[in-house]
Parts: C-alpha cells; sequence; structure tokens
C-alpha cells in the first residue's frame, strides 16, 4: 500500500471505476482533496476503453487525463502527482489536490477478511479499509454502484454516490414551466396596466406586482378555468411583459386539439418561432410525442419552415448493439421507433382516405421525416431542421450538449422525456441530461418547457394506471 502524506485537513477520495467512465473530469472536480486510484480501477479502465459507447469513451478520455499529468510529473509517485486541471470549468479552479494510485500490495485488514477474494468492488473495499487504518475519518469511497456503497457501509467503510453531475437536490424541485391562477389573476397588479397590439395581430400586457419577481421568462400563465393563458415573453425585477396564448382547444394543429391548458402551452411554444429550443415532461400518455410530432409536420409540410424532421432517441444500448441489426441507419433504428411511428400513423391517418392517397403520403414521409441514431450524431450539423430527441432522460448531460451543439440556423430541437423512467445505468432523476437542460435552458428568452401532468389516454388506460 502506497504510503500518503496528505495534509491533515484533507479528504482521501477513493474512486471506482464507474465514477471515471460516467464522468471523466471527475478527478478535477474534488477541490483541495486527494484522490487515490486503486490497481484494480486502472485495469478496468483498460478493459472497458475499447467501444463506441459513452462510458467508453469517457474511459479513454480519463486515461489521457492521468497519463497527461504523469509524463509532466518528475517527483515521486508516494507524493502524489499534483491534479492539473485539463478543461476549464469552475469547479476545477479549486482543484489544488494530489493523485495517488496504488503502488504496493494492499495489506488485508480483519474486516476486509469477510470480503470474498478475487471480487473487484471487494478488492476497491479492502484498498480503502487499508487507508482508513492509516488515516483515520478521512478516507471516503465515492462510487455510482449502489450496491458498493451498501457493502462498504457495512464493512464501516464512509461512501457516498458522485454528485458532481447532479443538478438538482430533489427532482421535486424540477422547473414545471407554468404557474397557476385563479379568476382573480388581474387584481393583483398596479392601475398603470399597459398594453398593445403590435402589426401581426399579437396582443401584449406589460404588468407590475411583487408577484413578477417569481415568474421566469419563457413561463406559462394558467389563469382558473378559461382558456385564456399567457406566456412571459420578458421580465425586469417586478415588471413583466405577457401575452395571450393561441388556443388550440377548438383549432387544431394536424387534426390535433389541445385537451387542456398544458397541452395547449405545449403547442404554442413548439409552433413559437421566437423559440429555438423547447423541452415536453411528461408521463406516459400526456401526449408529448403526438404533440411534438403534429407541430412539426405542419411546420415542414405546410407552413415549410423546415426541411425535415429528423427523428432520434436513447437506445438503452447505445453503442455497439445497433451494429448488429441488419439493414440501414434507419432500418437499425426501427425497434426503438414504435412510440414515434404509432404516434405517426394516429397523424396520417386523416390523410390516407384511399390506397393511391396512402401511397403518395408515404413517399413524402420518407422524404420528409428521417430517424437517425445517436451513434452517428457527432460532427453533424443540422440546418432548417425539425429535431425530435425522444426518451431524453436517458442521455447524460454530456450527450445532450453533443446533440443539442449539432443544430445549425433554423433549426428547432424538441426534447421529449419521463424522468421517472430511467433505465440508463448510473443516471437518476436529479442527474438525467434531461433534467440539465431543463435547468441550464430555463429563463432563456429563445427556449421554453412544460411538465404535462394531465394525461389522456383510454379509460381502459387510466383505470390499469390507477388501480393495477
Amino acid at each position: 500500500m502506497t504510503t500518503l502524506k496528505p495534509h491533515r485537513s484533507k479528504k482521501i477520495f477513493v474512486l471506482d471505476t464507474n465514477v471515471l467512465m460516467h464522468d471523466s473530469t471527475s478527478i478535477f472536480r474534488f477541490h483541495e482533496h486527494d484522490i487515490y486510484l486503486p490497481m484494480i480501477v486502472l485495469e478496468e479502465l483498460d478493459r472497458n476503453k475499447g467501444g463506441r459507447s459513452e462510458p467508453s469513451r469517457n474511459a479513454r478520455q480519463a486515461s489521457r487525463f492521468i497519463n497527461d499529468m504523469l509524463e509532466n510529473f518528475d517527483g515521486d509517485l508516494n507524493d502524489g502527482v499534483p491534479i492539473v486541471p485539463q478543461i476549464q470549468n469552475d469547479d476545477c479552479k479549486l482543484c489544488t489536490g494530489r493523485l495517488f494510485f496504488q503502488t504496493r500490495p494492499l495489506e488485508e485488514t480483519p474486516e476486509g477478511s469477510r470480503l470474498v477474494k478475487g471480487v473487484n468492488d471487494n478488492i476497491i473495499l479492502q484498498v480503502a479499509l487499508s487507508l482508513e487504518e492509516q488515516y483515520p475519518e478521512r478516507v471516503i469511497l465515492v462510487s455510482k454502484d449502489i450496491n458498493l456503497r451498501i457493502k462498504a457501509a457495512i464493512v464501516g467503510i464512509e461512501a457516498e454516490d458522485y454528485f458532481n453531475d447532479q443538478i438538482l437536490d430533489d427532482a421535486n424541485l424540477l422547473y414545471k414551466g407554468f404557474s397557476e391562477y385563479d379568476t382573480h389573476f388581474w387584481e393583483q397588479f398596479d392601475t398603470n396596466l399597459e398594453s398593445w397590439t403590435e402589426e401581426e395581430g399579437r396582443s401584449f400586457y406589460k404588468v407590475q406586482a411583487d408577484e413578477v419577481k417569481n415568474w421566469i421568462v419563457g413561463q406559462g400563465l394558467f389563469v382558473g378555468s378559461d382558456n385564456m393563458d399567457y406566456i412571459v415573453r420578458d421580465k425586469e425585477g417586478d415588471t413583466a411583459i405577457i401575452e395571450p396564448l393561441h388556443d388550440y382547444h377548438d383549432n387544431g394543429v394536424w387534426g390535433i386539439k389541445a385537451r387542456n391548458k398544458g397541452q395547449n402551452f405545449a403547442l404554442n411554444i413548439l409552433l413559437d418561432p421566437d423559440i429555438d429550443f423547447v423541452t415536453l415532461l411528461g408521463a406516459a400518455g400526456t401526449g408529448k410525442t403526438l404533440l411534438a410530432l403534429a407541430a412539426g409536420l405542419h411546420e415542414v409540410l405546410e407552413t415549410k419552415k423546415y426541411d425535415q424532421i429528423i427523428m432520434t432517441r436513447a437506445t438503452v444500448s447505445v453503442g455497439e448493439d445497433i451494429g448488429f441489426l441488419p439493414g440501414t441507419e434507419e432500418e437499425k433504428m426501427a425497434p426503438w421507433m414504435g412510440a414515434l411511428m404509432d404516434n405517426l400513423e394516429v397523424l396520417m391517418g386523416d390523410h390516407q382516405k384511399d390506397d393511391w392517397s396512402k401511397g403518395a403520403t408515404n413517399d413524402l414521409l420518407a422524404h420528409r421525416i428521417k430517424i437517425k441514431s445517436l451513434n452517428f450524431m457527432r460532427g453533424r450539423t443540422f440546418q432548417n431542421k425539425w429535431v425530435i430527441i425522444d426518451e431524453a432522460q436517458n442521455l447524460t448531460s454530456k450527450q445532450m450538449k453533443t446533440l443539442i451543439t449539432r443544430a445549425g440556423e433554423n433549426t428547432k430541437v424538441i426534447c421529449l422525456g419521463n424522468i421517472g423512467q430511467i433505465d440508463t445505468p448510473y443516471l437518476t432523476e436529479t442527474t438525467s441530461g434531461l433534467t440539465y437542460v431543463v435547468e441550464k435552458f430555463q429563463g432563456w428568452k429563445y427556449s421554453a418547457h412544460i411538465t404535462l401532468q394531465q394525461g389522456e389516454r383510454s379509460r381502459l388506460a387510466l383505470y390499469a394506471s390507477d388501480n393495477l
């Protein structure tokens, strides 16, 4: 075991492999504290460096970061390698710790004798136990693996999850995108209310009240039981400019009518030419995919504002598995696109009255709707496209950034998902890429968000959801 020489006030964080594979920059995010890497962690990084998946890319990048620091170090490894940040980040500016490696065989502790030999997780635990004997109350094991953290607690090692990528402390605090008011909404404002109408017929109101301080640009304002709701267009202090929403309850889009206030707001922000980025959250049956596709078909085939609809989604096995399926890129993605295709069939029903119409419609859609894999998004730039990212809750913040930065001129990006149904290992409601972008884009005047809360499924589905 390495004989460390850390400062007494510093903690020693023992990193599990999955932390580095989840975030390759994690070694730069522990501020003034020291980091210890067991030999088995380096071996696991080496075993997992192959492949095109995000964890594999992170494994390779983490190894590069470590190698770069070692190449610029000519001292004794027992003294630790100064952690020199390789990225520009506010967290990294505070990074003054040292990186230590396991340079000697570990010494088994009495607590470690209970651990099954030859198991990689148990080897990491044994390393942490040996360190704890030398430096009591200073060793913390960091792992994304909940079972490893449980075993650590059993043998007396302090363990915690990797929280640096956590955007919220509680998913219940996630921005909903709207506020609800009773029918006395207008009574709260000062009497010096201003209103005007612009050339294209859009009406605006300038309001002032203490309540306005809590509003966010792009937020929906739902008033009582009326269909007259609003969106916040601009805000400064206790003064805001709001605009009435278009009513899609009676006059729908591509045959789809809003069934509740949330869906009406969603159609408004989807069809708003001033909004480039839209996030729609909600449980199954709230209409996320149907609304996004209906608005997309309207904008591509009717108004011709965009050239194509690009549809993609996170496949749980993002990476090599798609390559084993036969056919083209779109054919490979077909098994994961069932929900999107089901909704397309619903939307095209009224436009396929006979076989000729059906054939013509399908031919048109083949040119105007493209299904793309996330695996091939790097390096692309989408111009004049309507981009739908489905199941976005299964993406990391890094993957989400990769996708959104593909947007070129006159491209709209719509992210759909349900953070209550995350299928990707090591992602949670508070660390999902979808949660990340909702919070990061909150208040940006060219983006909007809505959490759809009211399901609109069949009576059978609703009964099953409530009673099974």
